[in-house]
């Protein structure tokens, strides 16, 4: 992920005189004449680099202002060692995974399916915050009667490698150390060391999107394919679609001995529309299986003709006008300024906002990861809350047990990888107002490196009320805004859109947002179907599901090395009728501790309000209570399978809608690192619970599963109109809360009084059309 340079768009801001005339008297910032990082000294004095700093309002590093307004502080050294790995060191550790092959056949099967950062121990993390970057945090680190004893420098940083080797048919892991990257970079041979290599058997990697178009091609080139499409009127394979799904698990057959896809297949039309909706138009009866190593098409049959549905302009997801219809013209444009800039600031990957400040990373199969979440509080100092927090897997089940859809339960992130399916944001407005952009790095799958440009988006939004109360005797009223501080990035998985969000606030929410466009099945003439909506003459849309599983590495309180986390449930109650009830309206909030694994495997209640607070055992606020945060669930839902769903096999994290586990590295997939083709039952976070380690006081590891069922209406058609699930973490005990009021004053107040970091002003401004 790019660090170097500051990307600030203000996305449709008007152009005014005052605008014009700033961006002729100051270089914009990724103008293209140079990052705005040059000009500032990459490295501090070790004098300097040592000297403390209490909060992060006040850093050692000096500042300098960009022309967006933008404040960026300097570096002290160039990679902190939660960076996600550079261009370079991507090339140096496939370099060096390359030249370690004993034979050229071996270096010329290989096909990299993931290169990133091997995260180092927590420790090693807190002693580049306290010493090595700004905004240097000595008091992350315990402290001697001897004092702190500095290092001259971090350990290396490391690369892990999954690699598939296409003549072989075997996955491998590596671990390369990057100790002279900069070798590389000046055109000199590649110095990574090999550290580790080893072959893990039974397993098939996630699959590729350069495999994804072989396989494309593989099929349309097939004889009794093309044979199989002209019964259905289509000559032309340019207008045939070809979409890659993994097989699942459900036989022997689907074993991982082989790499195999069955493909779904759809057709465009004639047409000269550059968006023309394909997925309208699903081709069924013909099965498809792929040999995705050797590339050839090993089963084929054309089961059942079902007539092709009928074109249909007004499916397409094109301006109204070219559908033969009409765009609303009721709605005036909405611009969103900053005149002033945006309120954070930015150190490469490190933000901070308000009282916030935390790290963004990013990788090929989760994407966007946010680390080391902690909040800056008066003369408590730097409080932490969350290690990491990402989205490590998401689960597609279709409820329609016909063929081909009984086969559709994606895991696209295991499967395919959410981050290297993520979009450019250059290429259209996602976001608006003042934005700071990050790039994204990957390899493909011959090894070499690729960039997805603005492929995470930094910025503010205006939300609303925060807090407000009016006197009634006096008329005087006091309003706060709320403003939220949003990280988001968008990836596309076939025919569907998920954008994952995190908002921080005053507390902080995650957020999914589905759309993009159904998976869709044709129908006979008449013909109807009980496990879907027909939306259309000929085309029905298949009940389904989508789950997501979010990952919190959580901290509470916690400095680097203490685990003094816990779980409590908490459940609203009914008092039962009698002398302490006797007017029958009493209820209480009961809490119960999550003592043990197998008793945190819980799941939502509604009917009690029911939510989770992890609390720190060792830390109180004012009033005597413990600190914690909560987790308040969205609206939610489990499988609706019966128990001996195949798709269950691979997914058992899916039965339950919480689960908590104490931190261990190696445990970061819920349903094992390779679910592509798993044989295994239950593997991952379903078996590790088994153990049933204690949590009465732990490094704690929240995993949230939401989803949503998706019950298609005619609405939904031609596009999928967007959908919000997702949960809140939210302060408990947390900050010195005051009784009089709802939210935190020391919250509210960040905006109005004792704001060190300025809440620079939002306008939205409405431009009639005249």
């Amino acid at each position: 992920m790019a660090s170097t340079q500051e990307k600030a768009t203000p996305c449709c801001v008007p152009k005014t005189n005052d605008n014009i005339n700033k961006k002729k008297k100051t270089l914009a910032v990724g103008s293209g004449a140079g990052p705005v990082e040059d000009s500032i000294p990459k490295k501090a004095s070790m004098a300097a680099m040592i000297r403390p700093a209490e909060t992060i309002e006040d850093p050692p590093a000096t500042k300098t202002t960009t022309s967006k307004g933008i404040s960026i502080m300097t570096r002290a050294q160039t990679s902190h060692p939660l960076d996600p790995l550079s261009a370079a060191e991507i090339s140096v550790a496939v370099a060096t995974v390359r030249a370690a092959g004993a034979t050229p056949e071996v270096r010329d099967g290989m096909r990299f399916i993931e290169v990133v950062l091997v995260e180092p121990d927590k420790h090693v993390v807190a002693l580049a915050d306290a010493y090595f970057f700004p905004p240097f945090q000595p008091s992350l680190l315990p402290r001697t009667k001897r004092g702190p004893v500095i290092p001259s420098k971090l350990p290396p940083r490391r690369a892990r490698l999954v690699v598939y080797n296409k003549r072989s048919n075997e996955t491998s892991i590596w671990i390369v150390e990057l100790s002279e990257v900069h070798a590389a970079t000046r055109g000199g041979h590649h110095r990574g060391k090999l550290i580790l290599s080893n072959v893990v058997p039974d397993v098939q990697p996630p699959m590729d999107a350069m495999e994804y178009a072989e396989c494309e091609a593989v099929v349309k080139d097939f004889p009794p394919f093309q044979e199989a499409m002209k019964k259905r009127g289509i000559e032309d394979m340019d207008l045939v679609m070809v979409d890659t799904w993994c097989v699942g698990y459900y036989s022997k057959a689907d074993a991982p001995s082989r790499r195999l896809a069955k493909p779904l297949i759809f057709c465009r039309t004639e047409s000269d529309c550059p968006m023309e909706n394909g997925y309208a138009r699903p081709v069924e009866g013909i099965h498809v299986l792929v040999d995705m190593q050797n590339m050839v098409v090993i089963e084929f049959e054309d089961r059942k003709l079902v007539p092709l549905p009928p074109a249909d302009p007004l499916r397409n997801y094109t301006a109204g006008e070219t559908r033969g219809g009409v765009d609303r013209s009721d709605v005036k444009p909405l611009q969103i300024i900053q005149p002033e800039g945006p309120s954070f600031r930015i150190n490469g990957n490190f933000i901070a906002w308000q009282k916030w400040n935390f790290r963004i990373g990013f990788t090929p199969r989760e994407g966007l990861v946010i680390h080391s979440v902690a909040y800056i509080d008066g003369s408590r100092g730097r409080r932490p809350v969350a290690h990491r927090l990402s989205f490590v897997e998401m689960v597609v089940p279709y409820g329609d047990p016909n063929n081909p859809h009984y086969m559709k339960n994606a895991f696209d992130a295991g499967e395919d990888g959410l981050g290297k399916n993520a979009h450019s944001l250059k290429k259209g407005c996602d976001c608006l107002g003042y934005i700071k952009y990050f790039d994204a790095h990957f390899t493909n799958f011959t090894g070499g490196v690729e960039t997805i440009e603005n492929c995470v988006c930094l910025h503010e939004e205006d939300h609303g009320i925060l807090w407000k109360h009016q006197d009634w005797r006096t008329g005087l009223a006091e309003v706060r805004r709320s403003r939220r501080l949003t990280v988001s990035f968008i990836c596309t998985v076939a025919n569907y859109e998920y954008g994952f969000f995190w908002h921080f606030y005053q507390a902080s929410w995650s957020e999914v947002k589905l759309t993009g466009i159904l998976s869709l099945g044709a129908l006979q003439p008449g013909e109807t179907r009980k496990y879907g909506t027909t939306i259309a003459p000929g085309l029905y849309a298949p009940v389904h599901q989508h789950f997501f599983v979010a990952r919190m590495d959580m901290a509470v309180d916690c400095k680097p090395g203490e685990a003094f986390n816990q779980v409590v449930e908490v459940n609203l109650k009914v008092e039962e009728p009698g002398k302490d009830n006797v007017h029958n309206n009493a209820f209480y909030a009961e809490e119960e501790l999550l003592r043990s694994e197998l008793q945190a495997m819980r799941d939502c209640n509604p009917l009690t309000a029911r939510h989770w607070i992890i609390r720190n055992t060792r830390n109180v606020n004012r009033t005597g209570q413990l600190t914690g945060f909560k987790l308040v669930p969205g609206s939610n839902c489990l499988p609706l399978a019966g128990s001996e769903a195949k798709f269950l096999r691979r997914a058992a994290f899916l039965k339950h809608n919480l689960w908590v586990t104490p931190y261990a590295p190696e445990e970061m997939y819920p349903g094992g690192e390779f679910p592509n083709q798993n044989p295994r039952v239950s593997e991952g976070l379903a078996t590790w619970v088994k153990q049933n380690r204690s949590l009465e006081e732990a490094d704690i590891v929240l995993w949230y599963v939401f989803g949503v069922t998706h019950v298609p209406r005619l609405e939904d058609w031609p596009v999928m109109p967007v959908e919000h699930i997702g949960f809140m973490l939210m302060p408990h005990g947390f900050f010195n809360c005051s009784p009089a009021i709802d939210v935190p004053p020391s919250a509210t107040d960040l905006e109005l009084k004792d704001n060190d970091i300025a809440t620079k002003p939002i306008q939205n401004v409405m431009i009639a059309k005249l």
